[in-house]
């Protein structure tokens, strides 16, 4: 049964009742399904009134953390039986690049009873302005600042979109044509490959070292035509690979000299912030950047909320015309949610709970893969790589599908076949601990499984 760990605090001891359960939920010692004690008994080896541990579960389940049934007790949501998980699909899903919203969850009951008391509450079921509303914009150059130190973001050309994917449509829609070509590393973010096709326009995959795109790489396809780079310099996605200070620096360089528009993807700038992770590259160029982040990697992959920073007014221009003829404009209730949290600080309580999952997470498959992880550059890594050949890469997860246990495909976020090849594992997407480590066991047997292949398997 559940023993909590109660720290010295000034809060009242129900408080730090939940504070306890909310932190073992998220280092998966308190699993969905879980059975907490009887109140009487916990109370009783807590030495506190009873009244005390019911005001706790009381509100735990208020936060949607428990769920209680007369005559079977209480539960950590999530519990066997629950109609959410019993159709929930069996396979183990390391394919999907979102990240645990426990934390999120707990707290969401709190946000829409604050919600309820706003002001503003009701103008959202009004259309927002195609930027979003200002509160939400204010918020989002506030939270850009604050979790991924992007310090010179301007709210008033910052767009409110639906999540990451959304901002990225846009940023392309108002720059590309049919026809054009954009520059990418040669693996990249598989949504970047479905809106090329999407909008028709081509993408050249250039080579990579193990700090991601290569500026010489970069100025020789500038100077064959191509004016657009679409970059992930933090934690790139598939390979997890960290640009330095120096190449960033270097890439704004050549942006500078070769005219090119950059469009900057800092989904996982928060992951890498304590770890002397360098200025974004809107920061070293913020004349030629378009820059992306999203509250969906950071809080809950439901809030759909993303921030589009345009590099001058004509170019933010173009985006809102581009809103326009899209969407006319944002959807309002999950930017709301994102700003309530982001304006009581709440936002920052989460992303710093669903960091520490990342990393308890992260160093469970480096102690489980060893070696056959390339990295990790940073302690929370949202996603890892398993440098290999595409023959291998495509057995390994054939084996492990066969088993249970979903990755994502290996050719899916090639772009340049022959440059980088590999495994790209998702740590936050299964649900709990113990799933990851049945997952991560699975991917080991995989490995060991798969045939000896001559010559070196990482490009």
């Amino acid at each position: 049964m559940w023993q909590p760990a109660l720290r010295k605090s000034s809060k009242p001891i129900y408080e730090q009742l939940i504070d306890a359960m909310e932190g073992d939920v998220a280092s998966g010692a308190l699993p969905p399904g879980a059975q907490l004690p009887p109140q009487r008994d916990l109370a009783y080896r807590l030495k506190v009134g009873v009244g005390t541990v019911t005001k706790a579960y009381a509100e735990a389940r208020r936060r949607g953390l428990l769920t209680a049934t007369v005559g079977r007790g209480s539960f950590i949501a999530g519990a066997p039986g629950d109609i959410r998980v019993a159709g929930r699909d069996p396979t183990i899903d390391f394919s999907r690049n979102i990240s645990p919203a426990t934390a999120a969850a707990a707290r969401l009951g709190d946000a829409f009873l604050a919600l309820r008391r706003r002001a503003d509450f009701a103008d959202h079921l009004s259309y927002a302005p195609p930027t979003g509303h200002t509160a939400h914009r204010r918020a989002g150059a506030n939270w850009l600042a604050r979790s991924a130190g992007f310090t010179g973001a301007d709210w008033q050309r910052l767009v409110v979109c639906e999540g990451g994917q959304h901002a990225l449509a846009l940023a392309f829609s108002s720059l590309c044509r049919p026809g054009d070509t954009v520059m990418t590393e040669a693996a990249t973010f598989f949504g970047m490959k479905a809106l090329a096709e999407q909008l028709g326009f081509g993408l050249v995959g250039l080579a990579m070292d193990e700090q991601g795109l290569l500026p010489d790489a970069l100025d020789r396809a500038a100077a064959a035509g191509s004016k657009i780079l679409y970059t992930i310099p933090t934690l790139q996605n598939p390979t997890g690979r960290m640009m330095g200070a120096k190449r960033r620096a270097d890439i704004a360089k050549i942006a500078r000299d070769r005219h090119l528009t950059i469009v900057e993807d800092d989904a996982y700038g928060h992951f890498a912030q304590g770890d002397a992770s360098p200025p974004a590259i809107a920061t070293l160029a913020p004349e030629r950047t378009f820059y992306i982040a999203t509250l969906s990697k950071t809080l809950a992959p439901g809030l759909r909320c993303g921030y589009l920073v345009a590099p001058d007014d004509d170019r933010f221009e173009r985006v809102v015309r581009t809103v326009r003829a899209l969407s006319y404009a944002p959807a309002s209730f999950g930017a709301l949610i994102g700003t309530q949290w982001i304006e009581d600080g709440t936002a920052d309580d989460i992303a710093t709970s669903v960091k520490a999952e990342i990393v308890a997470r992260t160093k469970l498959a480096r102690q489980i893969l060893g070696k056959v992880i390339e990295g990790p550059y940073v302690a929370a890594a949202p996603h890892v790589w398993l440098p290999m050949s595409e023959l291998k890469a495509e057995r390994v997860a054939g084996r492990a599908l066969r088993s249970g246990v979903a990755v994502t495909p290996p050719s899916a976020p090639i772009v340049k076949a022959g440059e980088v090849a590999g495994l790209r594992l998702c740590v936050g997407a299964p649900p709990d601990m113990a799933a990851l480590e049945r997952g991560l066991r699975v991917i080991e047997s995989a490995l060991s499984d798969a045939p000896a292949e001559s010559g070196r398997d990482v490009v």
